[in-house]
């Protein structure tokens, strides 16, 4: 997702940069010492490219989808190879999956995709972005690529609750074409808008208040979108602050920022009612039917560890990973981790060629 969706850039440019002096640190600062975390060999972000595929969703919006064929076909096995669908997060793109794709490379069928309204996939139309309409792009996805065979989901904070709602309105697919379920950094509801856009900035008011003030702002999005690129430097100090816990290479931090500033204040705004209405924790039981894995990291300032211990404790038979001291962008900061612990659910899903 990253929840924050890049408005802190926008509404709280001149509060982090108050909260950041009265630290006694100016923003300034932080930046250079973030930008010289950068060892040499920083990973080549958004280079793993395939053959886009455009699949249509039923209200026509176009979605860029991109498959990774693995170099041999699997051996032991007839019919269909297994698919991993990889689903990411809210005002981020395929491209935040680098460490995964670039593990499953070759390996593994694996399906990359930007959600609608972001990375290279078309607008959607106004009232659809929601997470309801997520999970009925993510079966048009699976429907267009992988139309038989075992599928794995996989999905980072909003792609997670992709996953929840296709759960929750085709509990039939869980154990029959899905064989395994992967969320990270997410949860099913319970969220707070004001903590998850705001967490560094105290006494926000109501989330209706914070509601009211992200909708008003996105009505004026070519403005705001001038405003965060007039606080780029403070942005960046933020993303550092909120997607990940522990001090990561600078290069992390500046993709991470490049994916959340291209991502328009109009969008950020289009999809944020739908965090608070979100409750659908009712509905992640039916992944008991197939192996799940949960991920998240116990600093994540944005989807909290107890969402994904909650998810953990109503999902029979899932595996929780803790990863200590990591933030919201776990799939980055954690790779090795988050890598082996899906490398252990394809392996728990039975299919031969999950290796």
């Amino acid at each position: 997702m990253s929840m924050r969706g890049r408005v802190i850039g926008a509404v709280t440019v001149g509060a982090v940069g108050l909260a950041a002096a009265g630290a006694g640190i100016g923003v300034n600062r932080q930046r250079r010492r973030i930008v010289g975390r950068s060892p040499s060999d920083a990973p080549a972000f958004g280079s793993l490219r395939a053959e886009p595929v455009t699949v249509v969703a039923d209200d026509g919006t176009p979605l860029h989808v991109e498959v990774d064929e693995p170099d041999a076909a699997p051996s032991g096995r007839g019919g269909p190879p297994l698919t991993v669908i990889f689903a990411h997060g809210y005002a981020l793109e395929m491209d935040c999956w680098h460490f995964q794709r670039e593990h499953y490379r070759g390996r593994v069928r694996a399906v990359f995709y930007d959600q609608r309204s972001h990375g290279r996939s078309g607008r959607s139309p106004v009232g659809n972005a929601t997470i309801e309409q997520l999970g009925r792009d993510l079966l048009t996805v699976m429907d267009a690529v992988a139309p038989e065979g075992p599928v794995v989901l996989v999905g980072h904070s909003m792609g997670g609750m992709t996953i929840v709602a296709l759960a929750e309105q085709h509990p039939e697919l869980f154990g029959d074409r899905v064989v395994g379920a992967a969320l990270i950094s997410t949860t099913a509801g319970g969220l707070e808008p004001s903590r998850i856009l705001f967490p560094m900035v105290p006494a926000w008011g109501s989330a209706t208040a914070v509601g009211r003030t992200v909708s008003a702002l996105g009505r004026s999005h070519k403005v705001v979108d001038g405003a965060r690129r007039a606080g780029k430097d403070v942005a960046l100090v933020a993303t550092a602050g909120l997607a990940f816990g522990d001090e990561v290479p600078g290069s992390y931090v500046a993709f991470v920022d490049k994916m959340l500033s291209a991502t328009p204040f109009e969008v950020v705004a289009e999809f944020f009612p739908g965090f608070s209405a979100l409750d659908k924790f009712d509905c992640v039981e039916v992944l008991a039917k197939v192996p799940t894995a949960v991920i998240c990291g116990t600093q994540d300032k944005l989807t909290s560890i107890g969402h994904s211990r909650k998810l953990h404790s109503r999902i029979d038979g899932s595996t929780l990973l803790e990863c200590h001291g990591a933030g919201h962008m776990v799939i980055m900061e954690r790779h090795d981790e988050v890598n082996g612990e899906l490398d252990r659910l394809l392996a728990a899903t039975g299919a031969e060629d999950a290796r």
